[in-house]
């Protein structure tokens, strides 16, 4: 598993955080809910949040 920089992580628990209910466990509607709910410009960027926020959904649905 690779190492992610730190503002992915920051801003995946951030938005984790504040809108709990607009992320899930499928990777392309975080991706739309990335995009929707912040300035980030770069694809590379946004889908390393959303891969991030569907990776922490999943292992909380395992672990529920």
């Amino acid at each position: 598993m690779a190492i992610k920089p730190k503002y992915i992580k920051q801003l995946g628990n951030v938005l984790l955080e504040r809108y709990p209910d607009s992320f899930n466990t499928d990777f392309e509607t975080n991706k739309e809910s990335v995009t929707a709910l912040t300035t980030v410009e770069s694809k590379g960027v946004r889908n390393r949040i959303a891969g991030y926020v569907t990776q922490k959904k999943s292992q909380a649905a395992q672990n529920a």
